[in-house]
């Protein structure tokens, strides 16, 4: 009787490989089988051994290599087929990375699963842009948000950011028009204090700084691609003389 594989969901982090977690670094110096998303450093995959298959699943705005459903099967048919399997995830695998799901799909099948955290985008892309997601003076609650859910529209973000409160949302950029509009009609200030992250973590990271109200022109005007957070709050703009005039300008 074949033993049944492991599938480790192992977080890769927001993009520097020295952020990478001891725990996952053993995990790829040892693996047979990496299923890896296409947003983690490349870099990542020289750890694991010579003769290891490197399976990419990567996904992008309307296009996947494989549906996630298809992900799933992948990691449970190489499991039972005695396999041990490192899923490989750009920042931390249950923070907007659907490990709930593979998870889930590997429990039903009967194969063990082990979650390996990582650095989440958002706590990395902060801290590369030396941005406190929480500050003593500016914010004690911080809220994830996916940017490209259906639905954008109709949901309410009122209370999601404001005084006192730090959003991060991920996968914004395309629809950043849409997000900055609902904000303010459900009450946020377009002097509210925003900061676009591209590549965060990485030696291409910049950070942009601006207002709600700019941020559609702002994503535009820089050409933002992803993997890229948007934080809006008092915190992004904690200290930056140049963006607090911006703002006094916007909101007289």
């Amino acid at each position: 009787m074949t033993n049944i594989g492991t599938v480790y969901l192992v977080g890769a982090g927001p993009g520097d490989p020295d952020l990478l977690t001891l725990r996952a670094a053993r995990l790829l110096q040892n693996a047979g089988i990496v299923v890896h998303d296409g947003l983690i450093d490349p870099s990542l995959l020289d750890l694991a051994p010579a003769n290891a298959r490197l399976i990419s699943v990567a996904k992008r705005r309307s296009k996947h290599t494989l549906p996630q459903d298809q992900i799933c099967e992948l990691l449970v048919r190489e499991a039972l087929a005695g396999n041990d399997v490192v899923r490989l995830k750009g920042g931390d695998p249950f923070v907007f990375g659907r490990g709930g799901e593979e998870a889930e799909a590997c429990r039903a099948a009967g194969v063990p699963v082990e979650i390996v955290p990582g650095i989440s985008a958002a706590n990395g892309a902060a801290a590369a842009a030396q941005i406190p997601l929480t500050h003593r003076d500016h914010a004690s609650i911080v809220s994830f948000v996916a940017g490209q859910c259906k639905g954008l529209s109709e949901q309410n973000w009122a209370g999601l950011a404001g005084k006192g409160r730090t959003l991060v949302i991920y996968m914004g950029v395309k629809t950043a028009p849409q997000i900055a509009e609902k904000l303010m009609e459900d009450g946020l200030s377009p002097a509210m204090p925003v900061a676009v992250i591209e590549n965060a973590a990485r030696p291409q990271m910049r950070v942009l700084r601006g207002v709600l109200a700019g941020l559609p022109d702002l994503v535009e005007a820089e050409r933002v691609q992803s993997p890229a957070l948007i934080v809006i709050g008092e915190v992004t703009g904690a200290g930056n003389a140049a963006l607090v005039h911006v703002a006094q300008e916007v909101s007289s």
